[in-house]
């Protein structure tokens, strides 16, 4: 399992898990820092210079997750990670990740208050002795204060928190064994298949409100909003899989089958695979109806209706793609056939 400690940079995250590995047999330490800083000299510098922040990089997202499954391998146990996590799509991708690899992640939050925050940002100094070093670590601390009261919402309500403004290292870090002992923090909840090890075929439902507005739901495990919908299982019919999936994920029983409006052959992209991606159209719900969606697991965060210009900040490009010409599919009561999001034979233009 992962003993995640989140918190505010210099909230002491580093100096309680280090504390913590006395406490918890079979522990090792990993800090996630050390991949990214691994990272600079891996990555071109004009890549490094598109981003301010290595967990903007996706590879480091990913490395992470491959980096603290292959530890756990090497070393079973525990593994404890003290590592600041303000974005929660980030948080998404990464425990859905760890959670595809059936490993648990327990997510505790030091949340001392910001005066004595504040008190010791100033009074941090880098080992390595340079007074320079030193100043823009404060700094950057400094900077991020407002993005982590940003986040505390989301923070904790997903994390176990604990106060350690008058704790020492080693107080905070008994108060996380004994929440992790006792289910105080307990399991995170998000669920997650496995990762395919093949090309997958998955089906997507398009449901429109009566201002023909489109569904979209935000998942747990993965950045950006998806539409309801998932993998096919093994003989299992793809319309048959879509209505399922919607009955699953949104508590909506569909009493006919939906029509198809895309088959997209999504190319294998490292490390996905790609596959056959379906899209159907499951018709209008009245307003009354769509007052009665539930979400139905742990997957799913919201729901929502969107129309297609607003869908485009939602959706990743591939399945924005996707659905710009589902839709044109629809309004001609016909079927495309895609191939990387590109009707065969087509110009590539959503007309």
């Amino acid at each position: 399992m992962i003993v995640w400690v989140n918190g505010a940079f210099s909230a002491g995250k580093t100096s309680a898990a280090c504390e913590l590995l006395d406490l918890i047999p079979n522990s090792t330490l990993y800090d996630p820092g050390l991949t990214g800083a691994a990272l600079r000299g891996l990555l071109p510098r004009k890549r490094l210079a598109e981003v301010t922040d290595f967990q903007d990089l996706p590879i480091w997202r990913r490395l992470v997750v491959d980096t603290a499954a292959a530890l756990l391998a090497e070393v079973p146990g525990t593994l404890v990670v003290p590592m600041t996590l303000l974005r929660q799509e980030y948080r998404d991708e990464m425990f859905g990740g760890l959670a595809a690899r059936r490993i648990p992640v327990h997510h505790v939050l030091l949340r001392p208050e910001e005066t004595i925050l504040r008190q010791w940002i100033s009074e941090r100094h880098e080992l390595s002795g340079d007074p320079g070093r030193s100043v823009r670590t404060r700094r950057w601390c400094l900077e991020h204060i407002e993005p982590y009261r940003a986040a505390l919402p989301w923070l904790t309500a997903d994390a176990h928190v604990i106060d350690n403004g008058s704790l020492t290292p080693r107080e905070t870090a008994l108060r996380i064994e004994e929440a992790v002992r006792t289910g105080a923090a307990g399991e995170c909840g998000i669920v997650q298949n496995p990762s395919p090890t093949a090309e997958t075929v998955a089906a997507g439902v398009l449901l429109f409100d009566e201002r023909g507005r489109v569904l979209l739901v935000d998942p747990t495990y993965k950045a950006g909003w998806e539409f309801p919908g998932g993998i096919v299982e093994a003989g299992e019919a793809p319309a048959r899989a879509g209505v399922r999936e919607v009955a699953e994920e949104i508590g909506l029983v569909l009493t006919t089958e939906p029509r198809l409006l895309v088959v997209d052959w999504e190319a294998p992209r490292p490390p996905g695979y790609g596959g056959l991606r379906f899209l159907f159209d499951g018709g209008v719900l009245r307003d009354e109806d769509a007052q009665g969606l539930l979400l139905q697991n742990s997957e799913l965060r919201d729901w929502r209706f969107v129309t297609e210009e607003e869908a485009a900040g939602l959706l990743p490009p591939t399945r924005y793609t996707r659905l710009c010409w589902a839709l044109r599919a629809r309004e001609r009561s016909s079927v495309l056939n895609l191939e990387a999001g590109v009707p065969v034979g087509s110009t590539g233009q959503y007309t």
